[in-house]
C-alpha cells in the first residue's frame, strides 16, 4: 500500500486534466477527458472526484485505480459480453472503440441502501413501495439484502443534467431503446452482476450495487463501455463485518463513494447548493480507500508512480498509431 506521506506529497500535483495536441477537440465528463480520432476514443481518467453529479475536488492516484480496475474487470468479463477496450498504454489511459452510447444506465441493486436522491432507500424511506416500476414489501430497513437483485435504470444525464429514474416499460414504450436490444442489456446486466458478486465475495467484498453503460459498435453489436465494478460506479462493503453491523443498525464498512457521500451528508450537503470544501484528510482517506479496494479485488499491489503524469500521458497517447 502506498504510504500516507506519498499521498499527501501528491496532492498538489494530481491529474486535473490533460491536453493532447494533434488529437482534435477535448471532451470532458465528470472524471474523464477524451478525444475521438477515427473509430478510436482516447480516454484519460483523471483524479477528479465527483459525487451528487458535482465535481468536488481531486484524489491522488484515483484515476489510475479506476482505469486499471476497470481494465481488470473488462478482461474478466469479456466472455459474458464484448467490451470497447483496445489498449491501455498508460495507467490513466484507455484506447477504446468509439461506440454509439445507449442513453440508459443499467443500475442493478442487491441491497436496499443509498443516500442520493435517486437511491431506492431514499424513495422507500419516504413511503414509496413501487420504485422504478418494482414493488417492494413493507417492513424493510436500510442496508437490507433484497430477495433478488433488481434493475433500476436511469436516463443518462436527463433533461436537467441529472440522472432521472425510468422503468422498463417506459424505456420500451417511449422507444428510448428497442425492446429486443433492452432485453440483451438486461441479460448482460444480470450476468455481469452475478459474476462480479461471486468474484468479489471470494475476496471478502460484497458488491452491493453497480451501474453498467452500453453502446453499439460500428457493426451494431451491443458493447460494454465506460467502466465496470469500480468504486465510482459501484458500492462495495466488507463482507466479514456486514451481518453484525447490520444487526446493530450500523452503516457497513465500505470501500466506495458512499464514504464520501456520508461525509458530505453529515455536513448537510446532499447535492443542492455549494458543497463544503474537501479537507486534506478526506483526500488522503479517499485515496487509501481507492487503493485498498483495487488491491483487494485484483489481488495485486498497486504500482505507484511519480506525479506529475501529464507528460507521460502525452507521450503514451501521441505514440499511438491510429
Amino acid at each position: 500500500m502506498i504510504s500516507e506521506k506519498t499521498i499527501i506529497k501528491a496532492i498538489p500535483k494530481v491529474l486535473k486534466t490533460v491536453d493532447l495536441p494533434g488529437l482534435g477537440p477535448k471532451y470532458q465528463g465528470k472524471v474523464r477527458d477524451f478525444y475521438i480520432k477515427g473509430d478510436r476514443r482516447i480516454i484519460i481518467t483523471t483524479d477528479r472526484q465527483s459525487a451528487f453529479d458535482v465535481n468536488l475536488g481531486f484524489v491522488p492516484f484515483k484515476g489510475a485505480v479506476l482505469n486499471q480496475l476497470a481494465a481488470f474487470w473488462f478482461k474478466k468479463t469479456k466472455k459474458i459480453i464484448r467490451n470497447h477496450v483496445i489498449k491501455i498504454p498508460h495507467p490513466n489511459v484507455l484506447i477504446a472503440e468509439n461506440c454509439r452510447a445507449i442513453p440508459v444506465e443499467m443500475v442493478i441493486r442487491g441491497y436496499l441502501t443509498g443516500v442520493t436522491e435517486t437511491s431506492i432507500w431514499s424513495f422507500y424511506q419516504k413511503g414509496e413501495r413501487v420504485i422504478y416500476g418494482i414493488k417492494f414489501p413493507n417492513g424493510m430497513v436500510k442496508n437490507q439484502q433484497l430477495s433478488v437483485p433488481v434493475i433500476t435504470p436511469t436516463s443518462h444525464g436527463g433533461a436537467a443534467g441529472h440522472d432521472e429514474r425510468l422503468t422498463r416499460d417506459e424505456i420500451i414504450k417511449r422507444k428510448i431503446v428497442p425492446e429486443k436490444l433492452y432485453q440483451q442489456m438486461e441479460k448482460a446486466t444480470y450476468a455481469l452482476f452475478k459474476f462480479g458478486s461471486e468474484l468479489a465475495r471470494k475476496r471478502g467484498i460484497i458488491l452491493v450495487d453497480t451501474k453498467y453503460e452500453f453502446g453499439l459498435d460500428k457493426k451494431g453489436r451491443l458493447t460494454l463501455i465506460d467502466e465496470i465494478h469500480t468504486p465510482d460506479s459501484s458500492r462495495f462493503w466488507r463482507a466479514e463485518t456486514y451481518k453484525e453491523r447490520f444487526k446493530q443498525g450500523l452503516e457497513p464498512e465500505n470501500f466506495d463513494k458512499e464514504f464520501l457521500r456520508l461525509w458530505y451528508a453529515e455536513r448537510g450537503y446532499k447535492g443542492g447548493g455549494q458543497p463544503p470544501q474537501m479537507s486534506r484528510q478526506l483526500m488522503v482517506d479517499l485515496s487509501r480507500r481507492y487503493l485498498t479496494i483495487y488491491e483487494k479485488l485484483t489481488g495485486k499491489k498497486f504500482k505507484a508512480y511519480r506525479y506529475p503524469v501529464e507528460e507521460a500521458i502525452r507521450r503514451a497517447c501521441l505514440d499511438i498509431k491510429m
